[in-house]
């Protein structure tokens, strides 16, 4: 027979636990969309898409998404290693980042939530210009951050990798061969500026480079920002004045002919 402080002490201890240690959260797929920007940075949306089971754990589920004291790594604890950013640069840390646990979308089991996050890393990809506005640009492998098994790292089954170029990127080289768009491989990726690879696809040996050319507006533009950056505000007075000299300059030299 258990004594009775023993009992007593072992609903104290249970009463103690907290009632998410009960919940029943399962990770039923990833989406890892990678946005590249022609600065060699990316803005990464990471989509979750997580099963509630049972009366418990959805109040549980409902009581965590509005409570304000609740960490990335307190939800860490509660989903699982799934929860992570899979895009990470190892020389940089991530910015702009932002945790969005989504509605309870209730079903027969319990339900379903859309646990989102979307954050910033640079140096994603390597850069040269091969010609005069004409860029190259190498996706770098290295921030890849999924699961590793005994022939380097690959795709989760339940999971989804999405790539989308900067506006009128050329696809030079991609490999492994994306899953989607079905059949872009065969004219050569003309025209496609979103690829995807689904459940297992290996990562090891990743390959994507890609070209774009600017336009001679956008040089001049680039060139404004980058005299600005380094004079401030006085380089654009300076060239303001140099411009007007320049017509004050034609027009007396006109009128003394």
């Amino acid at each position: 027979m258990i004594p009775r402080a023993l009992l007593l002490l072992s609903i104290l201890l249970i009463a103690m636990v907290p009632a998410s240690s009960f919940a029943s959260y399962t990770v039923a797929y990833l989406n890892t969309t990678v946005t590249l920007n022609t600065n060699s940075s990316a803005q990464v949306t990471e989509v979750l898409t997580v099963r509630v089971t049972g009366n418990t754990s959805v109040s549980q589920y409902e009581t965590d998404r509005l409570a304000l004291n609740l960490t990335l790594s307190s939800w860490q604890q509660l989903i699982g290693p799934m929860l992570v950013q899979h895009i990470i640069n190892p020389g940089a840390s991530v910015y702009g980042f932002k945790f969005l646990p989504g509605p309870l979308i209730r079903n027969a089991d319990g339900g379903i939530a859309y646990l989102v996050m979307t954050y910033y890393t640079n140096n994603v990809t390597y850069v040269n210009q091969t010609a005069p506005r004409t860029y190259l640009y190498t996706f770098n492998p290295k921030v890849f951050n999924f699961e590793h098994g005994v022939s380097g790292e690959f795709l989760p089954q339940n999971a989804t990798l999405e790539m989308v170029l900067p506006s009128g990127a050329t696809i030079k080289s991609v490999y492994p061969v994306p899953d989607a768009p079905a059949g872009a491989i065969t004219n050569g990726y003309a025209n496609v500026t979103q690829l995807m690879w689904f459940a297992g696809e290996p990562l090891s040996k990743f390959t994507l480079v890609f070209e774009t050319h600017q336009s001679l507006s956008s040089e001049v533009a680039q060139f404004f920002g980058a005299v600005y950056t380094a004079f401030g505000l006085f380089a654009y007075v300076l060239i303001a004045l140099i411009v007007i000299g320049i017509i004050i300059y034609t027009y007396f030299r006109a009128s003394s002919k």
